[in-house]
């Protein structure tokens, strides 16, 4: 079974006390990007960032695929970040798991949720909700309008969870957090209009199916982790450690990513990538002219306190 508990967690004994038991174990942590283009830099920081601070400490490290969005996704994708990874010398400990294929575990999830009285059924479409103030992450705030139920004339399209209260936890990197889920981000979809899963409900299912104690990403997802962990505690499942690495941003100022045409990193030349993310992090390895190996070097070296909290450079820099 997935649940470490069958009832609701009525009380939470804060963040603080997890993350000091965490710490004292090896941790087993994950990389888990999306098939939809080739690897790029920012995704190699994030990889380099959460291999390190698992391996250097003696634990574990997953790939999960992140597909569960079809239409997005590319299997190609896929093989090519696993290829790129291989040739990088990456080496992850046990199968890779693919979220396109768990859409059964899924939807259990969803049902427990039901019971529980969390979520609800929303006929509300986008444009409907394009003149509804903007989330700390910048996608509308939900105003509501189907939480009592579904008014006359609209029919379910997508299951929604019904948040409430703040939640505060301490970022290894970024520090402390704080999030106030109805006014930030209000209830979000875990199960959209087209059948498809959201990546909240998908990724708080896995790392806990996975064991995952320690997730260590890009800032960019830090303002997903406050509803996670609303659903791990909803569905009696641990919090992991979090730790959110800087992303890395073009001269402009701009986020590398797939939709920004971000280049991918060259397989003909992996170390100059992997010394060229090690400094982004805060590494400072020695030059690779002087003939020392990059892992032996990283994994002897790896200190997660050295992680600025923002890029101190943009990516041009690194290269």
């Amino acid at each position: 079974m997935l649940f470490c508990a069958p009832v609701f967690v009525e009380e939470w004994r804060g963040h603080a006390a997890t993350l000091r038991s965490v710490m004292k174990r090896p941790p087993t942590g994950r990389f888990a990007p999306s098939p939809t283009g080739a690897l790029h830099f920012g995704s190699l920081v994030a990889a380099l960032g959460s291999y390190l601070e698992a391996k250097a400490r003696g634990g574990r490290w997953l790939v999960r695929i992140e597909d569960v969005d079809a239409p997005r996704c590319r299997p190609e994708h896929a093989e090519d970040i696993l290829r790129t990874l291989e040739t990088f010398g990456f080496a992850w400990d046990g199968e890779v798991l693919y979220q396109s294929r768990r859409t059964a575990r899924y939807r259990a999830v969803l049902e427990r949720l039901k019971t529980l009285d969390a979520v609800y059924p929303c006929g509300c479409s986008r444009a409907e909700l394009d003149g509804a103030p903007r989330g700390i992450d910048g996608a509308p705030v939900y105003p509501g309008a189907c939480r009592d139920g579904l008014p006359p004339g609209k029919t379910a399209r997508a299951w929604r969870l019904r948040v409430a209260g703040a939640i505060d936890f301490d970022d290894l990197v970024q520090g402390p957090q704080h999030q106030d889920l109805p006014t930030d981000v209000g209830d979000c979809v875990l199960l959209r209009a087209d059948g498809v899963f959201a990546y909240q409900l998908a990724v708080v299912v896995d790392d806990a199916e996975q064991g995952i104690d320690h997730v260590v990403r890009g800032a960019d997802l830090i303002h997903s982790t406050a509803r996670q962990i609303f659903l791990q505690r909803l569905l009696g499942l641990p919090t992991p450690a979090y730790a959110h690495l800087p992303v890395a941003v073009d001269a402009t100022g701009a986020k590398l990513s797939k939709q920004t045409l971000a280049a991918p990193v060259d397989a003909r030349d992996p170390a100059a990538a992997l010394f060229a993310a090690a400094r982004f992090l805060g590494q400072n390895p020695p030059s690779r002219l002087a003939g020392v190996d990059f892992w032996d070097w990283a994994l002897e070296n790896w200190r997660l306190d050295r992680v600025p909290r923002v890029p101190q450079q943009p990516v041009e820099q690194f290269a």
